[in-house]
C-alpha cells in the first residue's frame, strides 16, 4: 500500500512540473512583442470530404472451415466496412491574430456476416467535433524548417456522437485548452502543447477533468501532387472531480497518410491510423490499429490574401 501511494504521489508530481512548464511557456510567450503574419482575410475551406469503402464477399467458406483448409481468403466471414469523414475550417487571419473555426464529422461501420448466423453490425467511427481557436501571431519564422509562425492560443470545442455506444451514454464533452503553438508552417502545420480542462457531462452527475496535451500535425511534399501527412497527439490526464471506471489514464493517436492528387480536387490516401488508451482504473491498455485507402475531395471557397 506504502509503495502504490508512492508510486502515486510520484506521478502526481512529474504531471503537476508537466503543467507548471506548460504555464511557463505560455508566460514566455505573451511577453514577446507581435510580428505580422503571412495571411490575411477570411478562408473558407472544405479540407476533406472522404469515404472508405471495403467489401470481402467469400463463397463456401463453412466448407473449407470443416476441411481445415489453412487459407484465410476461402475461409473467413464476408464483410463490408462503410465510413465516411467530413471536415470544414472557416478561419480569419488577421495581421496579430488568427481565429479558426472547425466542424469534424466522422462516422462508420463494419457489417460481418458469418455463414448460418445473423449479421453483425459494429461501429469503427463515430465523432463529431466543433472547435473555435484564437491563436496570437507574435513570431513569423521564415528560414528554419521551412517557415511557421507561432504564438499562444486558446481554444473551445464541443465533443460528440451520432450514436451512444453499447451499454453506454452519448458522449457529451466540452473541452477547452490554453497553450502555445507553431503554425501554418511549409513543413510543421501544427505543433502545440497546451493544458486542457474538460466538463464530461456522458454521466450524471458531470466530471471536471483536467489534462495537459500535445500534438501535431506535418506534411512532406514529395513532388507536386504528391504528399506524406502526419498527425497525432498525446494527452494525459491529472485529475477528475467524479472517479468513474470510463477514466482514462491517458491516450495516444498517431495517424500516417499518402496524398496522391488524382485530379483537380480529387485525392487517393492510402493510411494507417493506431490509436491506444489506458483506463486509469483497472489494467490492461486498449489499441485499435485500422489501415486502408480513402478517397477525398478538398477544394477552397475562399482563400485568404498572401501577405510580404
Amino acid at each position: 500500500m506504502v509503495l502504490k501511494l508512492e508510486i502515486k504521489e510520484t506521478a502526481m508530481s512529474y504531471k503537476i512540473k508537466c503543467f507548471t512548464a506548460l504555464l511557463f511557456v505560455f508566460l514566455f510567450f505573451s511577453q514577446i512583442s507581435y510580428s505580422e503574419g503571412v495571411k490575411e482575410g477570411w478562408q473558407l475551406e472544405l479540407k476533406k470530404i472522404a469515404l472508405n469503402f471495403t467489401t470481402t464477399e467469400v463463397t463456401n467458406a463453412e466448407t473449407y472451415k470443416n476441411q481445415d483448409v489453412s487459407n484465410a481468403r476461402l475461409t473467413s466471414d464476408s464483410q463490408t466496412l462503410i465510413q465516411g469523414i467530413f471536415n470544414f475550417a472557416a478561419d480569419l487571419y488577421a495581421p496579430k491574430s488568427f481565429w479558426s473555426n472547425t466542424l469534424l464529422m466522422e462516422y462508420g461501420k463494419t457489417y460481418i456476416r458469418p455463414v448460418g448466423k445473423d449479421e453483425i453490425t459494429n461501429e469503427n467511427a463515430d465523432k463529431i467535433l466543433l472547435t473555435t481557436d484564437y491563436t496570437r501571431r507574435l513570431w513569423n519564422i521564415k528560414n528554419f524548417l521551412g517557415g511557421f509562425e507561432a504564438g499562444p492560443f486558446v481554444n473551445i470545442g464541443y465533443e460528440t456522437e451520432f450514436d451512444a455506444q453499447e451499454n453506454s451514454s452519448i458522449k457529451k464533452i466540452i473541452r477547452s485548452m490554453l497553450g502555445a503553438k507553431l503554425f501554418e508552417g511549409k513543413y510543421l502545420k501544427n505543433l502545440y502543447i497546451a493544458g486542457v480542462g474538460e466538463v464530461d457531462y456522458t454521466y450524471e452527475p458531470e466530471s471536471t477533468k483536467f489534462a495537459w496535451e500535445a500534438g501535431f500535425k506535418a506534411e512532406n511534399p514529395i513532388r507536386e501532387g504528391l504528399k506524406v501527412v502526419y498527425f497525432g497527439y498525446y494527452r494525459d490526464y491529472i485529475s477528475e472531480s467524479k472517479e468513474r471506471s470510463t477514466d482514462l489514464d491517458y491516450e495516444l493517436e498517431l495517424d500516417v497518410r499518402l496524398d496522391v492528387m488524382l485530379y483537380k480536387n480529387l485525392s487517393l490516401a492510402p493510411f494507417i491510423n493506431y490509436y491506444t488508451a489506458q483506463a486509469k482504473h483497472f489494467s490492461g491498455i486498449g489499441e485499435n490499429l485500422y489501415a486502408g485507402i480513402s478517397l477525398s475531395y478538398s477544394t477552397f471557397f475562399k482563400k485568404a490574401i498572401e501577405v510580404e
